[in-house]
């Protein structure tokens, strides 16, 4: 692992961290693209299946991730993760 990804992981724990103690929720929206960042950076592309269509929770985390399919490297995922955490905090 190199250096510069080293830092970049301890940078994207402290904002998984610091996204848990904002003021206030944010919104649905903000809540599904942190989702869909975090699981990208985390898991990498959606390989799991549609949540069945009664599960609508389930069902819009999942096409949160799938919508990064193919389009974000996990590094990517990582840093726009980073950043979307800062935009959150100066707002909440």
């Amino acid at each position: 692992m190199s250096v510069a990804s080293h830092e970049s992981s301890q940078e994207f724990e402290q904002a998984a961290k610091d996204v848990k103690e904002l003021s206030s929720k944010p919104s649905d929206n903000d809540l599904l693209k942190l989702y869909g960042l975090f699981k990208q950076a985390t898991v990498g592309d959606n390989n799991t299946s549609k949540p069945g269509m009664f599960d609508l929770k389930a069902k819009y985390k999942w096409q949160a991730w799938e919508d990064l399919k193919g389009k974000l490297s996990q590094e990517e995922a990582e840093k726009q993760y980073i950043a979307f955490v800062e935009e959150l905090k100066s707002k909440h």
